[in-house]
């Protein structure tokens, strides 16, 4: 089925429903939204010649123009290719050339020099399209089977050249009704919020509440600003927004400045990287039970695992210290396996590879049967994520394969590390990583943020270490930084680190 299904049964139902908001202002209800769509379709067959399968690829900050196009290639039966808008021209004509994209939008206009832009790809100046009253409409979705490519999506590229992830319109409404179940039911009422990008998981979510007939808010911004966000929710109520931690982080600063304590924020869901137990308490205190973790990958995107808003939020149980640092108990359409170097199953409590199968796993990588093969064996997604199933099915997430540092012949897990170590009271961020060391194999490094801005006393910092933690897994070294380098998507680039450690070795010699 043609996810775009969706739409266009909502705007039967409830043509009338407020439907897409530029800040607080409404700008389409379903109706004028799903013709909005049938007119874009329209254009891309009639002006452009496209077909069903075709690739269009969006290179655009967020919009309420976003959706319409989203909708506009699925319509017509083409593939989406989102693009992060914060990638160097280079980068994004890159992608458009690996998907073979027939077309490519901007909202900015003169992006690509002609060098750049591959020769098959049309940009358009200036902004996407508008609605025309001139070309016929294309009345209802174009029919495409489950199988069918639908998003392509392609990873952040922090360890490499990125991979194209082919997700289907199965594996979309498979996600979206995990959502439903899962995570956070959803009403006619809503309002998701998109203050991440749309390209990624923000944008992923936006299926289920198009099936439900919620709202739209795309912020004036464009992007993410937690004043704003506050703002937005207080005038429209029940939002629902996707974050990164380190999102959740400064909306819990900002919170505190203004004394805001969630009003009108319905559920925040977070996911894309760890959110640490020092943090998650300080966002439980602020804004009470609206908080609900996912884990997924790009590759079974938004859906591996699932920890619900009321363990979250119930402080009081006696593990719940143990349970909130956990992703949670699987989504309903995946299962989950811990796997050994062999790839054979290990029992409960043994750390491993994270495999996931189910009907959210990718098609594939597109035009990379090597890495497919590596990554999808035997029906099975192996995650290159290490961790460990508890007996009543939690899952924790101790790192990634590649981030697990030997040192001394003993594994030392970065997260258990940062997860110490962001405890410490005037700790703002912290990322471990392992460098080269000719005695120990590798030894443990901590960038540090602080939240003065100025360095602690090192060794007054490992004493309070080794009071919680083994000798052996203690930082070496302490980098202190006003940041850390992040991706859009909120994701400490830990392959810049290790790249720094390297140049000031270097450097030393």
């Amino acid at each position: 089925m043609n996810i775009a299904n969706w739409l266009h049964d909502t705007q039967r139902r409830a043509p009338q429903r407020p439907a897409l908001f530029d800040g607080s202002v409404q700008v389409a209800d379903y109706a004028t939204f799903a013709a909005h769509v049938r007119q874009r379709a329209a254009h891309l067959v009639e002006q452009h010649g496209l077909v069903p399968g075709d690739a269009v690829a969006l290179l655009m900050k967020n919009s309420c123009d976003y959706l319409e196009l989203l909708y506009a290639i699925w319509w017509m039966g083409g593939v989406a290719v989102p693009i992060n808008a914060k990638l160097h021209p280079s980068e994004a004509a890159w992608i458009t050339d690996n998907a073979e994209a027939r077309l490519i939008f901007t909202d900015g206009g003169q992006v690509f020099s002609s060098r750049d832009l591959p020769v098959h790809c049309t940009e358009l100046d200036g902004h996407p399209l508008p609605p025309s009253h001139g070309w016929p409409t294309l009345e209802q979705p174009v029919p495409r089977q489950d199988h069918d490519l639908a998003w392509l999506f392609y990873t952040s590229g922090t360890t490499g050249r990125s991979k194209g992830v082919m997700l289907s319109h199965g594996n979309l409404i498979a996600m979206s009704l995990c959502y439903a179940t899962d995570v956070d039911a959803v009403s006619a009422d809503d309002a998701a919020l998109y203050a991440a990008p749309m390209s990624h998981g923000a944008g992923l979510y936006n299926f289920i509440h198009v099936r439900c007939g919620a709202r739209h808010v795309v912020p004036a911004s464009h992007g993410f600003d937690a004043a704003e966000l506050f703002g937005l929710a207080e005038q429209m109520g029940d939002v629902s927004l996707f974050a990164a931690p380190t999102m959740v982080k400064r909306m819990v600063e900002q919170a505190r400045r203004q004394d805001y304590h969630g009003a009108g924020i319905k559920t925040i869901v977070y996911g894309g990287g760890p959110m640490y137990l020092a943090d998650l308490r300080e966002a439980v205190d602020t804004f009470g039970p609206r908080l609900v973790q996912i884990y997924g990958q790009g590759e079974s995107p938004m859906t591996i695992s699932v920890l619900p808003r009321a363990l979250i939020a119930e402080r009081q149980r006696p593990d719940w210290a143990t349970l909130a640092a956990s992703v949670g108990h699987a989504q309903a359409c995946v299962e989950i396996r811990i796997l050994d170097a062999e790839r054979q199953p290990l029992p409960t409590g043994q750390r491993g590879e994270i495999a996931v199968r189910g009907a959210t796993v990718m098609q594939g990588y597109w035009r990379n049967p090597q890495a497919t093969r590596q990554t999808l064996v035997d029906g099975w997604l192996l995650t290159g994520d290490i961790g460990y199933l508890d007996p009543a099915g939690y899952l924790t997430l101790t790192d990634r394969s590649k981030d697990v540092i030997i040192s001394g012949g003993s594994n030392v897990y970065p997260r258990e590390v940062e997860e110490v170590l962001a405890q410490h009271p005037e700790v703002f961020e912290v990322c471990v990583v392992g460098e080269p060391d000719a005695q120990w194999g590798e030894s443990v490094v901590a960038f540090v943020v602080t939240r003065s801005g100025q360095p602690l006393d090192e060794g007054e910092l490992t004493a309070w270490f080794l009071a919680r933690m083994a000798s052996f897994k203690k930082p070496k070294k302490y980098v202190w930084r006003s940041d850390l380098p992040k991706n859009s998507y909120g994701k400490i680039l830990k392959t810049d680190l290790r790249q720094w450690l390297k140049a000031a070795s270097i450097a030393a010699l």
